[in-house]
C-alpha cells in the first residue's frame, strides 16, 4: 500500500474516469501496474523523473500521460474529459496562483473605472 498524498483522488470517483481513461488503450495484453496509481501519479505534478517510488516508473506514468494527453477530434483530451468529470480542481492553490488572482481582480477593477 502506497503513501497517500493531497493530489490523490478518492478510488470512488476514479471509478467513475475508468472507463474513460480504459478507452484510449488498446487491449493487447493484460495491464502490470494499477489504473489508479499511474493516474495518481500524473495528478502528483513534478518533473517526471522526480515522481515518488510509490508510483509506478516515471516512463510508464508519461507514456500514459502522452496517450491520455492527445487531443481528440473534438479539439479535448480524455485526461482534460475525466479530470472535468470527476471535478478534480488540484490539491491546493500555490502562494502564486493566489497572488496572480488577486492582482487579476485589481486590473479588471482598474480597467472598469477608466
Amino acid at each position: 500500500m502506497r503513501k497517500t498524498y493531497p493530489c490523490d483522488l478518492s478510488r470512488e470517483a476514479f471509478e467513475e474516469i475508468r472507463p474513460l481513461l480504459d478507452s484510449v488503450r488498446k487491449q493487447t495484453k493484460h495491464r502490470s501496474v494499477d489504473l489508479y496509481d499511474v493516474f495518481s501519479g500524473v495528478l502528483y505534478g513534478c518533473q517526471w523523473r522526480m515522481l515518488p517510488s510509490e508510483y509506478p516508473k516515471w516512463r510508464t506514468v508519461h507514456s500514459y500521460f502522452a496517450k491520455w494527453s492527445a487531443l481528440g477530434s473534438d479539439g479535448c483530451s480524455v485526461l482534460e474529459q475525466a479530470l472535468k468529470k470527476c471535478g478534480w480542481r488540484g490539491p491546493y492553490q500555490t502562494g502564486a496562483q493566489i497572488l496572480n488572482a488577486i492582482l487579476d481582480r485589481r486590473r479588471a477593477e482598474r480597467q472598469k473605472q477608466r
